[in-house]
């Protein structure tokens, strides 16, 4: 399955991009799967996403929602800095 995939602050500078589509061959992933996907795939993000607010199709997302093929899904660091 194909989802397009946002990064925003912190992990667009670690990725390098803003956004991309990633391939999976997961039928049904939940938003944990998906991360562990990502990590599995790009090292720079290993223990960086614990913290990330999820969104998927533009609504905030659980670590256990399923994510449908096609999906959006925006992944969004917390905020620091002063």
């Amino acid at each position: 399955m194909r989802i397009e995939l946002l990064y925003f602050a912190a992990l667009k500078e670690l990725t390098g991009t803003s956004g991309e589509t990633l391939e999976i061959d997961l039928s049904e992933p939940t938003v944990s799967d998906l991360c562990s996907e990502l990590e599995r795939r790009r090292p720079e993000l290993v223990g960086r996403l614990g913290a990330v607010r999820v969104a998927v199709n533009e609504a905030f997302a659980q670590s256990s929602d399923v994510v449908p093929e096609g999906a959006t899904v925006a992944l969004i660091p917390p905020l620091s800095g002063g």
